[in-house]
């Protein structure tokens, strides 16, 4: 595993386990020599996790959109920065440069960027693993709408397996280094 994929919030949220869980995920990603790929963005935990990375000797890859460029949320230290038109560009580019996905805390943007990789997936348009960084139980409500898909038959069980969860940063990243995916997957190609 080369390169991982993070989404995160933009903002810090309300409580400093999550500041330190972007931090903590930094410095095992550099520490492995996984390089991240993320937002691009300064700011909230987005800033906090690039500036961990760099920090430990890690290498850093943001992806942003032009239109957030000009609104100067743009993380002008990264060795690698790739400027795109929009959002769309945005995603795939994260989703081509990725061996894996993680998502630590955030708000609708990295619900739905995670959910979406997780889609393509479930499609067949990859096999790379799924992680939730589940700080201080933030993803739990996910989980659970998740695990209530699967009983209402919206997501088969063999696809609710595809994501990993862990609370502890180098736990996951073991885990999506090993990953397999459950026999019972069926890719769409």
């Amino acid at each position: 595993m080369k390169r991982i994929a993070v989404y995160c919030g933009s903002n810090k949220g309300t409580r400093a386990a999550y500041v330190g869980a972007a931090e903590n995920l930094g410095r095992q990603l550099a520490k492995r020599g996984i390089e991240l790929v993320y937002g691009g963005g300064c700011v909230g935990l987005m800033g906090v996790l690039a500036d961990a990375v760099l920090q430990n000797g890690g290498h850093v890859i943001g992806v942003i959109p032009e239109k957030l460029v000009i609104k100067e949320v743009v993380h002008e230290k990264l060795p690698d920065l790739r400027v795109v038109k929009n959002m769309h560009e945005r995603k795939a580019l994260i989703a081509e440069l990725s061996d894996g996905f993680i998502a630590l805390p955030g708000g609708y943007g990295t619900c739905e960027e995670f959910c979406e990789v997780l889609a393509w997936s479930q499609l067949g348009y990859h096999q790379k693993p799924f992680g939730l960084l589940d700080v201080a139980g933030f993803y739990r409500p996910l989980l659970q709408f998740f695990d209530h898909a699967v009983t209402e038959g919206f997501i088969r069980p063999a696809h609710r397996e595809l994501v990993l969860v862990e609370e502890d940063a180098g736990k996951l990243l073991r885990r999506l280094e090993t990953f397999q995916p459950p026999q019972e997957v069926k890719w769409v190609r």
